[in-house]
């Protein structure tokens, strides 16, 4: 998409976000559910696709304009962005990236339009940011496969018609990262069972479940890129360019927190004074920004970095940890500023202390992102 095109849809998302999502956050929050009149908005407004390519029918941004997305998105409750994200990021980019020209075909279109929504089932009571514990097996039967085991914590689950789902079809390879295939399938399909919807700490609205497969048969069809052991590969290049995402998000939510402390500084008084007259106050506020400006700029050089291709590794590795980490200590603050408001439901701070801590777990917890970023430096040493 040229400049000016995209100007006008980050100034679109801008002001739907700030006039249409964030009146409802509360209501998202006790509802635990996006309004349908917020789902209905967002498909017209392109944002199931905004990272499929255009050819079939999504708006097609590149790595830098989804991290500037990213960031007005990342300014309300995270549940909005879930809403779409898998479409466009973990679950479409498998598709984009490995599916055969038939695949893409039939999915990516209804993918970019939000007729269907797709959920990436990779993790597992024992496989998490390693796969190499995956234990879901999918075994060839003639020309088709029977997939068995269990996936937990699958954002939009329940709201999906089709999962990405990872299943080991060289089950000799167990305890490793080889083997393992990627398969579309849908989830009304004989012997899926979606569970109800987790309650979490935070991030009411953006519902993960567990799933079931009890002997699911899937014709070869559904075989992401039409070859078995492409899903590993699949999974890591989707995950590599969702950690940017991510990075990006928690920018957007940093500089919610800071906005909200700095109005609150601004007002709130003591004594007398504006606390924000105080500088252990001013202090909190200029640290968060010095901070926030840092995993802003980080997110933007990772971008360009990834979408000319010199770096998908260190780069979203580095931005994911800096920002997710960042976010936690700006949230921290800003319910420091509000005192003991801070601490009230009503107030948004604290719904987003709630929420910033997931961001240091999922899509590769901080610990892994300083060992892929180790690995990765010291085998460039011969190591």
């Amino acid at each position: 998409m040229d400049a000016e095109d995209f100007k006008d849809v980050l100034s679109a998302v801008r002001d739907f976000v700030r006039t249409q999502v964030i009146p409802l956050e509360e209501q998202i929050d006790n509802e635990d559910r996006i309004p349908d009149e917020l789902i209905k908005a967002s498909r017209e407004m392109g944002l199931f696709g905004w990272a499929i390519p255009e050819e079939y029918g999504g708006i097609g941004l590149d790595a830098v304009q989804d991290v500037q997305l990213a960031m007005e998105l990342g300014y309300t409750t995270p549940a909005f962005r879930s809403l779409f994200g898998t479409n466009n990021g973990i679950a479409g980019q498998v598709l984009v990236n490995y599916g055969t020209d038939e695949q893409k075909l039939s999915w990516l279109p209804r993918l970019a339009s939000g007729e269907v929504i797709a959920s990436f089932a990779l993790t597992e009571a024992d496989a998490g940011s390693d796969p190499s514990g995956m234990r879901a097996t999918a075994i060839k039967e003639g020309n088709s496969y029977r997939i068995n085991g269990s996936k937990r914590f699958i954002t939009n689950a329940q709201l999906a018609q089709v999962l990405v789902v990872f299943a080991r079809t060289d089950p000799s390879a167990a305890g490793s990262t080889k083997g393992i295939s990627a398969f579309l399938v849908d989830t009304d399909a004989p012997g899926v069972t979606i569970g109800p919807h987790d309650k979490k700490m935070g991030q009411e609205g953006a519902w993960t479940s567990e799933i079931y497969f009890d002997d699911v048969v899937v014709g070869e069809e559904r075989l992401v890129g039409g070859q078995e052991e492409v899903g590993f590969h699949a999974a890591m290049a989707s995950l590599a360019k969702g950690r940017l995402h991510i990075s990006a998000v928690c920018v957007g939510q940093a500089q919610r927190i800071l906005d909200e402390s700095i109005s609150h500084a601004a007002t709130a008084t003591q004594g007398g004074k504006a606390i924000g007259t105080f500088q252990l106050i001013q202090g909190m506020i200029g640290e968060s920004y010095a901070e926030l400006r840092a995993a802003k700029a980080l997110a933007l050089d990772a971008a360009r970095d990834f979408q000319d291709g010199t770096d998908r590794k260190l780069g979203p590795s580095a931005s994911k940890l800096y920002a997710s980490e960042m976010l936690g200590r700006v949230a921290d603050r800003g319910v420091q500023i509000h005192g003991g408001l801070g601490y009230m439901r009503a107030v948004p701070v604290e719904r987003f202390y709630r929420a910033a801590r997931l961001f240091r777990i999922y899509e590769g917890t901080s610990e892994v992102q300083k060992v892929v970023m180790a690995r990765h430096l010291l085998k460039s040493a011969g190591m």
